[in-house]
């Protein structure tokens, strides 16, 4: 390599022939496998012998390994590449669905029984097994931290948001074929087995994806000259001509809190993730058990909402990220956001729906914009580690929100949907004086 190559890989720039479509579809077979599973996820642990603060624990668990795991994984994609790091991951959630199925087909044995206020509360071997898989999924699933990362590698910053836009619609396009496909494969003699076979059918997949169609992405950003009598193998593979790569020394937590903005944009990442979690804990909970939803209703939810969201981010976002900043568009979505969860509390199934298109339009709108903020307050060199210690600050708000909302939604019920309205008014609060402190104007947050 020589001497004006170095200058250029030095400054980042962007590899032109790199597609974003294996990523793109990466996201799009994630979300898929995992939507599958969630209309139905409530309904089998309650047959399980679980309640609502059990499925929230269930979820928190997950979130509870992916604090553990992601920042490490982001790590290691700066130091190995994304693509490694990404196969890695995918491999744990293929295994999680091996133990999902193992779930559905043993004996339902019961191994603890205790009577509570609201009822008899079992724990079983099945339960247990889901637990297990969650947990897997949970410390392997620095996916979408790694993902964010590999976009922010190649893509240019006037194109971020607009890609970051078509990331979030691929995976919201899963989320729409997702729940349609667990309402007509559920409905089958196989139940709930058939659509767990094929998320994971679908998962592996995503690792062929991976490892034969995925180019690496990482820029391989050199911080001295390269010593090329070394050769480093990284899981059995030769790694690139640039084997030092600038941000391969281990990234502190503290080294993060450093960077200007970073504080902020995690205390925001968390706030957001604490909303959203209080209301996919207590929706399903309130849709089987309150409004009396089967699975191909809730499946229909969730493909509704999975359908606006893919137009929002697909389409409109599009349009509007080149006439709005990322600042702006984010403040825009928060109030969307809010006013949506207020219209939840309504047991009215049109409010109920009226409620689902600002939910899905305020998160298509807010959430790739938020993206895009942090992936240029980040900066090249740290982009993994950053995105690694967001996905934790989301893992934490996660455990947090899921918990509490499970236990919240059982002494509250619906009114449960204010929590997330509110916590969504103060992002707004939050987010407008802070841009208007640092430049004034809104509109230069992106400057």
């Amino acid at each position: 390599m020589n001497a004006e190559s170095k200058t250029s890989i030095q400054k980042g720039d962007v590899p032109e022939q790199v597609s974003l479509f294996p990523i793109l579809l990466v996201n799009f077979i994630g979300t898929l496998g995992y939507s599958i599973i969630l209309p139905f996820l409530i309904i089998l642990v309650i047959r399980f012998g679980g309640d609502e603060l059990i499925y929230g624990i269930m979820g928190a668990t997950y979130s509870f390994f992916q604090l553990i795991g992601a920042p490490i994984l982001g790590n290691w994609s700066d130091r190995y590449g994304r693509k490694k790091i990404l196969l890695l991951s995918q491999v744990g959630t293929f295994l999680a669905w091996i133990l999902f199925i193992v779930a559905l087909i043993i004996p339902d044995t019961e191994l603890f029984h205790m009577n509570t206020s609201s009822g008899s509360l079992l724990l079983t071997m099945p339960l247990v097994i889901l637990f297990l898989a969650r947990a897997l999924d949970g410390i392997t699933g620095g996916n979408v931290s790694v993902a964010n990362a590999y976009l922010a590698d190649v893509t240019t910053e006037d194109d971020r948001k607009k890609n970051y836009g078509k990331m979030a619609a691929a995976a919201n396009l899963g989320f729409i074929i997702g729940p349609a496909m667990a309402g007509v494969l559920g409905a089958t003699v196989f139940g709930e087995l058939l659509p767990v076979t094929a998320a994971m059918i679908i998962s592996l997949i995503a690792i062929f994806v991976i490892a034969f169609i995925m180019p690496e992405s990482n820029p391989c950003i050199l911080s001295k000259p390269v010593d090329a009598k070394r050769i480093n193998k990284i899981f059995g593979q030769e790694h690139k001509d640039c084997y030092k790569i600038a941000g391969a020394e281990k990234v502190s937590f503290n080294n993060v809190l450093r960077i200007k903005h970073i504080p902020f944009m995690l205390l925001l990442y968390f706030l957001i993730f604490l909303a959203f979690n209080f209301f996919y804990v207590a929706f399903p909970v309130h849709a089987v058990q309150s409004l009396g939803w089967n699975l191909l209703k809730l499946g229909f939810f969730f493909s509704l909402m999975g359908l606006i969201l893919v137009l929002v981010e697909g389409y409109v976002l599009g349009k509007i990220s080149g006439k709005y900043s990322d600042g702006t568009l984010t403040i825009a979505g928060s109030i969307l956001l809010g006013m949506s969860f207020f219209l939840f509390t309504s047991e009215n199934e049109i409010l109920i729906f009226a409620a689902v298109m600002l939910f899905a339009g305020g998160n298509g709108i807010m959430w790739p914009s938020f993206l895009s903020q942090l992936s240029k307050v980040a900066g090249q060199k740290y982009q993994g580690a950053v995105q690694g210690f967001a996905s934790s600050a989301g893992s934490l708000a996660s455990i947090i929100g899921l918990i509490a909302g499970g236990f919240i939604y059982g002494l509250l019920g619906v009114k449960t949907f204010l929590i997330p309205g509110f916590l969504f008014l103060l992002i707004f609060v939050l987010l407008f004086l802070f841009l208007l402190n640092e430049n004034g104007d809104l509109s230069k947050i992106d400057d």
